[in-house]
């Protein structure tokens, strides 16, 4: 079994044989910064410094002819033909749980239509269940499905035997059309994890405020309870975007939290309410209700981000005219393999 050495951290690591680099390095808690895992995006470039390497399905695009003659390689995608020291990318983050990525299975304990297009899913975890930093995510495999699809958990790391889901349906997506047509309480399912660099600050001083729209409500939800379970009091905001009054889920959890914690702040604000709504609460989009929030000016925090790409490019614009700038502004995107075909990314937020 080959050896491989990830400079500047040092870390020797053993590469089973056909295991990806970016596998081997996940599965011995040592990150290194990837997105779509499929050789398109170009994220996980690493230079081999010594060893032989097999470029295995990179892109021409992602990973080019004169790249692969400087040493170039991509981890997602590239296996080991010999020991091998590669160096990479990699930023210190003190607040970061080296955790390494497992394989579990789980049973289907829960079902629930959240809104008209997202459902709850909750698994029961054989075993002793897993462990995360609020925030992270899973990997999980579908029946008939190609490759293993990204959610977010949504529970607290405190629940390590049972984990939630909050899986919004994608017009013709054939994983979320499973899930929310055919999985049934009782089903079993896999999936390995926990992945991801969307996690809190907890060292940093700074009040924090949480920005989510849609089933990106879930990383937050598992980092506000995380963060109130364990006695933060600094003050924690939390905005939700939601289209009408239906699209609104776990106002009834936040606004009790609210009440029990006097440093917790729910803002939910609704963009297009309808008629029968009733609403009295706040109007417009999250980045809008921010800015009424704070009055425009979001210096001395924290920003956490989570929601669909125009809510995040929004969010993030807003911030830094307030005057919130990159290093304060956190936000995990996932990339399917047809995504990365095609990046899109904000020019403001270079890391999103």
């Amino acid at each position: 079994m080959p050896t491989l050495i990830v400079e500047p951290t040092g870390d020797e690591i053993e590469v089973g044989d056909g295991q990806t680099i970016l596998d081997a390095c996940l599965r011995a808690g040592v990150w290194l910064p990837h997105a779509c895992g499929h050789g398109l995006c170009g994220t996980c470039k690493v230079e081999v410094l010594d060893g032989e390497v097999d470029h295995g399905a990179a892109s021409l695009f992602a990973l080019m002819d004169f790249e692969r003659d400087d040493g170039k390689t991509l981890a997602c995608s590239a296996t080991l033909l010999s020991d091998a020291e590669i160096e990479a990318d990699l930023v210190e983050e003190p607040d970061r749980q080296r955790i390494p990525v497992k394989d579990f299975a789980g049973t289907v304990a829960r079902l629930e239509d959240l809104t008209p297009d997202i459902k709850g899913v909750w698994l029961n975890l054989d075993g002793d269940g897993i462990r995360f930093q609020a925030g992270q995510y899973i990997n999980l495999a579908l029946p008939g499905i190609d490759a293993p699809r990204p959610f977010s958990i949504a529970s607290p790391p405190s629940q390590s035997d049972r984990i939630e889901l909050h899986i919004r349906r994608v017009e013709g997506g054939a994983a979320t059309g499973w899930i929310h047509e055919q999985l049934k309480v009782g089903d079993r399912l896999a999936f390995s994890g926990p992945y991801g660099q969307f996690f809190v600050r907890t060292s940093a001083p700074e009040p924090m405020i949480f920005l989510a729209g849609g089933s990106g409500l879930s990383s937050p939800k598992s980092m506000v309870m995380d963060l109130l379970e364990n006695g933060c009091d600094r003050e924690i905001t939390l905005i939700q975007g939601a289209r009408g009054l239906k699209d609104l889920y776990f106002r009834d959890l936040f606004e009790a939290l609210s009440v029990d914690h006097a440093s917790f702040h729910y803002v939910p604000a609704l963009s297009a309410p309808d008629d029968g709504d009733d609403w009295q609460g706040e109007t417009g989009f999250a980045h809008e209700a921010a800015e009424r929030r704070f009055d425009g000016r979001f210096e001395g925090h924290k920003a956490y981000l989570c929601g669909p790409p125009p809510m995040i490019d929004a969010c993030v614009k807003s911030l830094m005219r307030g005057r919130l700038f990159e290093k304060h502004i956190f936000t995990e995107k996932f990339l399917t393999a047809a995504d990365a075909e095609a990046p899109a990314r904000s020019p403001l937020f270079k890391r999103i």
